[in-house]
């Protein structure tokens, strides 16, 4: 699998850290674990299982230990820190920077920085960049539309219309995240973010008429830099062979990167509006996700209940 990193100048400039000591630019320092550690064994003297890719944070626990900690100990368990040279060390909380931390840092060219917020909180900004930026990922071709707060991912084959209705929902109020290519990132084990790769984030192609950008045609409220997948809608041209669902009752699932998500195949026809149909797509689904399901409600109503399938 790829490896993905996100430099210590991003980290900084999202968690609003000071750099105090960097060997060279914060953008050539790059980070490749999404765990940030809280030194505090190591301070201590125990050195197992320590994991140098990652960020050290101290804060005010550590610092007060190791301010109580004699002369000659506190260096031991610092210089063994340092010496595993992790991407960078940070201290929270607005603490001051020990003149051994410091000397250790330039001596092994560890990066220093430093935060005014609590730890907790700082933290908390950092993993959430982290898990980002480090995201296991894919790209897919198709357009990322939120609709009604939902995240809708068209797939389909190119010239089936995915850019065209992807305009008219904008035109309804909604607004486009990605058109083309659709960069998705797994960040837990039940999230994918999608985004558009940032040289081509707000623009659109349109056969017979050409590229557009739709936030300088439409404004800034008609797109959006990400949002989490919730659905997936595939289109196709309508296949009178095929029956196609039409109670709502099949489940079908499309997986991403090991999430699955409610999958819908819809046909494309002439005179058919998919604004309209993915709208619906979109209050239906989160209607399901609250636990309602209009198919059910009928079968139930019919005495049918015995005979569904989900």
């Amino acid at each position: 699998m790829e490896t993905f990193h996100v430099t210590l100048e991003k980290l900084a400039e999202s968690a609003n850290l000071t750099p105090y000591y960097a060997p060279g630019p914060l953008s050539q320092h790059k980070v490749y674990s999404a765990e940030v550690y809280r030194p505090g064994l190591v301070l201590a003297g125990y050195y197992q299982y320590f994991d140098n890719d990652r960020l050290q944070i101290i804060g005010l626990t550590e610092y007060s230990y190791l301010l109580d900690l004699d002369g000659k100990t506190r260096l031991t368990h610092l210089d063994k820190l340092f010496s595993f040279r992790p991407p960078a060390v940070i201290l929270s909380h607005g603490i001051s920077v020990l003149p051994e931390i410091e000397a250790l840092a330039k001596q092994y060219g560890v990066p220093l920085l430093t935060s005014e917020e609590e730890t907790s909180s700082m933290m908390s900004r950092l993993i959430t960049t982290l898990n980002v930026e480090l995201a296991p990922r894919i790209t897919r071709h198709g357009v990322l539309v939120e609709v009604y707060g939902e995240g809708i991912l068209i797939l389909g084959d190119s010239g089936v219309g995915k850019s065209e209705t992807a305009i008219e929902l904008v035109k309804r109020g909604h607004r486009l995240v990605a058109d083309d290519a659709v960069e998705l990132r797994k960040t837990s084990p039940r999230t994918i973010l999608g985004a558009a790769p940032a040289n081509i984030r707000h623009f659109v192609e349109l056969r017979g008429l050409g590229i557009i950008n739709v936030a300088r045609l439409f404004g800034a409220g008609a797109v959006k830099n990400s949002i989490e997948v919730e659905m997936v809608v595939q289109l196709e041209p309508w296949d009178s062979t095929k029956n196609y669902d039409r109670t709502g009752l099949e489940n079908n699932l499309y997986d991403i990167l090991g999430v699955k998500f409610p999958s819908l195949l819809i046909p494309v026809m002439p005179g058919r509006n998919l604004a309209i149909v993915l709208e619906t797509a979109a209050i239906n689904n989160r209607q399901k996700e609250m636990g309602y399901n209009a198919a059910k409600e009928l079968l139930d109503s019919l005495g049918l209940e015995d005979d569904l399938t989900v």
